[in-house]
């Protein structure tokens, strides 16, 4: 083992994805984390599968975008089957259009997105401990005091910040005494990745369900391989020793398909659970990930939100600890992520539940109405963006939180909501950009459009720089024919302005008509917290 320093500024519990990306994003700001983890080392076995559009474009930001669209597959349909027959089919295709420059589903197994973050971590020379439990903190003063434990060997860490990101069962949860209310699904469930031959498209998620449960198999980016998720069956519910040969005639009666399986790589049998933490944070200690919730696979959710905890947090807790910002802004992490968390709990269970449930009505459900109100509201525009913008989380918005001051005429892009993805002919640099390219650099980026004087432009400038050096990016727009569009998406019309402030997560924070000094710096001293 590698020995570990006496005291770190911050400690994450967890290597898993949450914790990982948690520890690439502090990086980023110049902040070297202590990172453990009980496991040995990265695994291949791992559950979650999807990686979505929000998720992509953090990777993008973070420059690491290209390993990840190269070794994913997109799934480029989604079909559901009822007792054999396909009912549904949709097309899955750039089914976002133009709202994200990454506008579908990405198969990308966790075990990717591990070794991914891992590779990061690596080239900025922050390890990851391995074979390395907390057994127990304590508070002392500003500090927690923290017992490792390693193999047959216990030490001490102090640190000034926790971050729990050690999942469901997690160490640093049960130490706060918070609870993690909720449920565990009746059913087992079971997970294998295999490789197989016959009728299934390697291209499109296939949904089977019949009155005794449901199998998805979802394609993986390696050939003729997939993914298989399917409740176990009843008549398996107590042996010991499940595996895939016992469940295969349930799979055959399920998809009414010759499954041919050439080899299992993987086997697993567990239990679904739906829980949330009552608190995300308590004193200088944080949860993210499924520390701090956990839920149904429906949607290809979980992993995403956790990595979506991390980047929410992350900026916030490095500007505190680099004494930019005012420690009051960490606040917010609970404030804005706990009801992300809450409606997805909701809105993932109910969905299960349907799907799960044997009722003749649920039966009826799902045989009858279920596809021809699917296939109704597929064909809508407005219903398809609206699937769209909450599978792939770029609908999730802070909009009403503290750190949200929208002033000015109401439109439709508020403070708070993601920011919009638009495509910018860059005048200055006569070349084609996107408005997320410009919000690549760490920390926040003010965004001038319309007419602007030059000598006011220069008065930003130089605001930024006495004031805000390092902290703001800075750009403008002026009105043009080639952003003509970006000008009526943002609402701006000729011989008006408009300044946004993005926040390091892009996020909207401050949106304004006037572009005005004192304005901007109000928000950004007196709402964030800027530290004079």
């Amino acid at each position: 083992m590698i020995a570990t320093p006496q005291h770190t500024t911050v400690l994450i519990v967890g290597a898993g994805p949450s914790g990982l990306m948690m520890a690439a994003q502090l990086l980023r700001y110049g902040i070297q984390p202590v990172i453990i983890d009980n496991r040995q080392g990265p695994t291949n076995q791992s559950r979650a599968l999807a990686v979505q559009a929000r998720s992509v474009e953090i990777y993008r930001q973070m420059g690491i975008v290209d390993n990840v669209l190269s070794g994913g597959k997109r799934a480029k349909g989604l079909a559901y089957y009822q007792e054999g027959e396909q009912l549904v089919k949709f097309d899955l295709n750039q089914m976002g259009g133009n709202k994200t420059l990454f506008p579908f589903v990405l198969l990308y197994q966790q075990s990717k997105n591990e070794r991914l973050l891992l590779d990061y971590l690596t080239q900025a020379c922050c390890p990851v401990y391995w074979q390395t439990s907390l057994r127990s903190f304590k508070q002392n003063g500003t500090l927690y005091n923290a017992v490792l434990q390693n193999g047959d060997t216990a030490f001490e860490l102090s640190c000034t910040y926790i971050i729990g990101a050690d999942g469901a069962h997690s160490t640093v949860r049960k130490q706060l005494g918070l609870h993690f209310t909720g449920d565990t699904y009746e059913h087992q469930f079971y997970l294998a990745d295999v490789q197989l031959y016959g009728e299934m498209d390697e291209n499109v998620v296939s949904l089977f369900l019949n009155r005794k449960g449901f199998a998805g198999f979802f394609p993986l980016p390696e050939a003729n391989s997939f993914r298989i998720v399917a409740n176990l069956p009843d008549t398996l519910e107590g042996d010991d020793a499940p595996d895939l040969k016992k469940v295969l005639p349930f799979l055959q009666d399920v998809t009414r398909k010759d499954i041919a399986i050439d080899k299992v790589n993987w086997f697993t049998v567990y239990k679904l659970h739906h829980r949330m933490a009552d608190k995300f944070s308590d004193g200088n200690c944080f949860l993210i990930g499924d520390a701090a919730h956990i839920h149904s696979p429906v949607g290809g959710q979980g992993m995403n939100t956790g990595l979506q905890d991390a980047y929410n947090l992350a900026w916030k807790l490095a500007a505190v600890i680099n004494k930019q910002i005012q420690p009051g802004i960490l606040k917010t992490y609970t404030e804005e992520r706990m009801p992300v968390a809450k409606d997805l709990l909701n809105t993932t269970d109910r969905v299960f539940n349907i799907i799960m449930s044997r009722s003749w009505f649920s039966n009826l459900l799902k045989r009858y109405i279920a596809p021809q109100l699917l296939n109704l509201l597929w064909k809508a525009d407005k219903m398809r963006d609206m699937f769209f913008e909450r599978i792939s989380q770029t609908g999730i918005n802070y909009r009403g939180a503290k750190l949200s001051l929208g002033l000015g005429r109401h439109t439709h892009i508020k403070a708070g909501d993601r920011l919009p993805y638009l495509e910018i002919f860059d005048e200055k640099k006569q070349q084609k950009t996107d408005i997320h390219a410009w919000c690549s650099k760490p920390g926040f980026t003010l965004i001038t459009f319309g007419d602007i004087p030059e000598n006011y432009l220069f008065t930003l400038a130089k605001w930024i720089t006495q004031d805000y050096n390092g902290l703001l990016n800075f750009f403008h727009l002026p009105f043009s024919k080639g952003n003509s569009k970006l000008f009526d998406t943002m609402q701006i019309t000729p011989g008006t302005r408009k300044a946004i402030i993005v926040r390091p997560d892009m996020h909207i924070g401050y949106l304004n008509d006037t572009v005005d000094i004192s304005m901007m710096n109000n928000y950004l001293r007196n709402v964030v917290g800027f530290i004079s």
